[in-house]
């Protein structure tokens, strides 16, 4: 059996940022293209990764490498409405 090199904290940690770096990516991809197929396509990539994304946080957060504390629900209500009232905005 060999030694673990890193922690899954490290490998996790380091999963995430890499996730997070291809979503900005991603998105820039789609900003900038001109032919809507291949948006559409980059897109379905970006939807893709951001469930990647979603899915490795949620196993940092379970173990306890990523703690958040709990939302006031104060702030959360007036969040939703500011940002609810962007996208009808639009």
């Amino acid at each position: 059996m060999t030694e673990q090199i890193y922690t899954d904290k490290e490998i996790l940690a380091d999963a995430l940022t890499a996730e997070k770096t291809a979503t900005n990516n991603y998105n820039t991809f789609a900003n900038e293209c001109v032919h809507n197929s291949v948006r559409d396509a980059i897109l379905h990539c970006l939807e893709q990764e951001h469930t990647i994304q979603e899915d490795v946080f949620n196993m940092m957060h379970e173990r306890g490498y990523y703690p958040t504390p709990e939302a006031d629900m104060t702030k959360v209500q007036s969040a939703k409405q500011k940002f609810s009232q962007c996208v009808k905005g639009v």
